[in-house]
């Protein structure tokens, strides 16, 4: 299949994944909290949330592993693809085992460090219950996920995702209408889950020729551990606040943050899905040495992902609050409009999408050890300033920590891939990032003039009245956004003109 042909079709079920994702967490978690209440709902998300913690054993292998699958997998070496698949479940199963003795311990902790009202016995079958399907997964499905990504056949697996979702949310869907309690719901949905490595690893068992019992007598995996700091990095960032609010707030807050998470990483996932496909491409041209047309798709890679990324979140900048309000309408044991917070989670999760041209360069190129200082930085930032403005400022507080991390990441990682690896200007990530403000202000300069105010407020907390302003809103941003990138980027408006025609007339 042509390098095209199988980046277009990763990208198609990447993205309808994402949609029947943001679909489904819409669906399942309103019912949780209409049935079972928020501190329920944030019990939940809290000891997921903990349970994630495990992947910092993961230590980074994950990522390593697939940047050492490119080159074996270009040059069809089977032998050398079964030395670091071998080598990698090796790793993953002793992780398997390492998360049984976490959730023993986490089992018996969690009750006692969490500001919970739950009983002992509650809590802990909870934790047993949400962590069948984790254990699954290390054990004989994250490595034949890498190896799929890595040969640019993550369809499969994103297919295998969307189907076990949509059997999930349509069998609690049933089993919270007939009144089965919340550890029954969890326990179908581990089980569900636990069928995805089942059915990638029937699929990779079909169609490679994986030699299990390969012997290596020096480690296949380059710089193995080499990719600590990213991983840590990245499960900080995206974990760190759930966990913060468990310890120093209260789990009526880690539901309000979910709520929120539920719009924010939804839309952040929708844009990564766009991404899926694009590693593997520029890690074949780099291993390859196709430095200048690696250079052009990098360089229309960043337009395209900056563009989306305002695209989206500027119109979910506007619209998340009243969202909000439509979808806890009759939900009156907490508070869950925070217009403050719901700025900084938007801005958080907009500038982790905004680094990713310059992350998967990096990650592409195989810079691990090079870029770590970077990443450690970016973990303690966030760290130390959510621990630290949580008990002032509350769920604000984790927000600000998350936000200010984002900020330091992004500049820095576009510095470097200026002076290293295919060496793209500076400047144009400081243009591009010009471009990107410019769109954000005059979209709420527009939506906040006096006279066009009330054109852009729901008339009536319903579903209806917000997709209403929703399209008014997108319309506006769009309009915004093609009159200042015609302004500044006319070459790529026209080459994606040009694009879309020719792929119409096709």
């Amino acid at each position: 299949m042509e390098r095209k042909k199988r980046l277009a079709l990763n990208t198609s079920t990447s993205l309808f994944y994402q949609v029947v994702t943001i679909i489904c967490g819409f669906i399942l978690p309103r019912l949780i909290l209409k049935s079972f209440g928020s501190e329920v709902n944030g019990l939940v998300n809290s000891i997921t949330q903990f349970l994630a913690i495990i992947s910092f054993l993961e230590l980074g292998v994950g990522a390593v592993i697939q940047s050492s699958l490119y080159k074996p997998l270009a040059e069809k070496d089977d032998e050398q693809i079964s030395r670091v698949i071998v080598s990698g479940q090796k790793f993953f199963s002793k992780l398997a085992k390492i998360l049984t003795v976490y959730v023993i311990i986490l089992m018996v902790c969690y009750p006692f460090i969490a500001n919970q009202k739950f009983g002992f016995v509650y809590t802990a079958t909870m934790i047993g219950v949400i962590s069948i399907s984790s254990f699954a997964q290390y054990y004989f499905g994250i490595i034949n996920s890498l190896l799929l990504t890595a040969d640019q056949k993550g369809y499969v697996s994103y297919i295998s995702q969307t189907v076990t979702l949509i059997m999930n949310t349509v069998a609690c869907f049933i089993l919270i209408k007939l009144g089965a309690g919340i550890h029954l719901v969890k326990l179908v949905t581990s089980l569900i889950y636990a069928l995805r490595p089942l059915i990638l690893a029937i699929y990779v068992k079909r169609h490679y020729n994986l030699n299990w019992n390969i012997k290596y007598t020096e480690e296949p995996i380059k710089q193995k551990w080499n990719g600590v700091a990213q991983h840590v990095s990245a499960v900080v960032l995206d974990g760190t606040d759930n966990i913060v609010l468990t310890i120093f707030s209260d789990l009526k807050d880690v539901s309000i943050y979910s709520v929120y998470s539920i719009v924010t990483s939804g839309v952040k996932q929708l844009l990564l899905s766009m991404t899926n496909g694009i590693q593997a491409l520029m890690g074949e041209m780099w291993a390859k040495q196709e430095l200048d047309e690696l250079k052009d798709f990098f360089g229309w890679i960043e337009w395209i992902l900056h563009t989306g990324t305002i695209l989206i979140f500027g119109i979910t900048s506007a619209l998340i609050i009243p969202f909000i309000e439509v979808y806890t309408k009759g939900i009156s044991d907490v508070n869950y409009v925070q217009p403050l917070f719901a700025m900084l989670i938007v801005v958080a999760n907009a500038g982790h999408c905004l680094r990713l041209p310059y992350n998967i360069m990096i990650l592409a190129g195989g810079h691990y050890k090079q870029t770590q200082n970077n990443y450690l930085i970016a973990a303690t930032l966030n760290i130390i300033i959510s621990v630290v403005a949580v008990r002032a400022l509350g769920l604000v507080g984790v927000a600000l920590g998350t936000v200010i991390a984002m900020f330091y990441q992004t500049v820095w990682m576009a510095w470097y891939d200026s002076k290293n690896l295919i060496k793209w200007p500076f400047k144009n990530f400081l243009k591009q990032i010009f471009v990107d403000g410019l769109i954000v202000v005059l979209l709420h300069l527009f939506i906040h003039l006096s006279f066009l105010k009330t054109w852009f407020e729901m008339k009536s907390v319903t579903y209806f009245s917000w997709i209403v302003i929703a399209v008014k809103i997108s319309i506006l941003v769009i309009f915004i956004s093609a009159i200042i990138n015609i302004v500044f980027y006319r070459t790529h408006i026209r080459l994606a003109v040009e694009k879309s025609i020719n792929k119409i007339r096709k």
